[in-house]
């Protein structure tokens, strides 16, 4: 009987221990599954970090480049604008140089022109002046044109015709060549065989030219 009661607490006792035993096992194994979660949530939501990390830095980079794409975009403009307001400036710098050439040598036309006008009345005037020297010269004596009188008026006719001669005054070439109207004034027809048709047999007033200007035309006497 004692003995059947020793087995009996024997067995019970290790019946407790493995008992025990199973279920401090179980409680490690409980803690270490538990752990076990605990770090593959915490992998997991280091892996999520890391994703949305690459994720800021993607869209961080994709907004950099539109930023970039922008700033182009914008000096370019800038750029093209300015170019065209560069060369409108540039046309309208040339339209000016052009009108003003033009205004220059219209300018120095009209003072052109408004000088051979001047200088034409004003050797219109001394016309009749050579006219009446020559008419003198005509009127005198071989020896008369020997005295100092005449010498001296002669000296002044030539000093005069010199002067025509620089500015570029021309008597018209009358007696002997053919009738042109652009330059001679016939006054008288006369009708000889011994000359060419319309051919001028003599000169009334000597015409002249200034600058192959007619500024009077010759008076003359045409044949046939």
């Amino acid at each position: 009987m004692n003995q059947s009661k020793k087995n009996f607490k024997k067995d019970f006792s290790e019946n407790a221990d493995n008992n025990l035993v199973q279920e401090d096992d179980n409680a490690a194994n409980s803690i270490y599954n538990e752990s076990n979660a605990d770090e593959a949530v915490n992998l997991d939501e280091a892996d999520a970090d890391v994703d949305t990390t690459f994720a800021e830095q993607a869209d961080g980079a994709s907004d950099v480049d539109e930023e970039i794409s922008d700033s182009g975009k914008c000096t370019r403009k800038k750029k093209d604008q300015k170019d065209a307001v560069i060369e409108e400036l540039q046309d309208k710098i040339k339209r000016q140089m052009a009108e003003f050439d033009n205004f220059r040598k219209r300018t120095d036309k009209e003072k052109s022109t408004m000088y051979e006008m001047g200088a034409s009345e004003v050797i219109k005037k001394l016309l009749p002046v050579v006219d009446n020297f020559e008419r003198g010269f005509k009127s005198i004596t071989d020896e008369d044109k020997e005295t100092p009188f005449a010498k001296g008026m002669d000296m002044v006719y030539k000093q005069i015709m010199k002067v025509f001669e620089d500015i570029d005054v021309k008597p018209i070439e009358a007696v002997g060549v053919e009738f042109n109207p652009d330059v001679h004034n016939a006054v008288m027809h006369i009708d000889d065989d011994s000359v060419g048709e319309s051919i001028i047999v003599e000169e009334f007033e000597k015409g002249y030219t200034y600058k192959d200007t007619v500024i009077r035309h010759s008076m003359v006497k045409v044949a046939n």
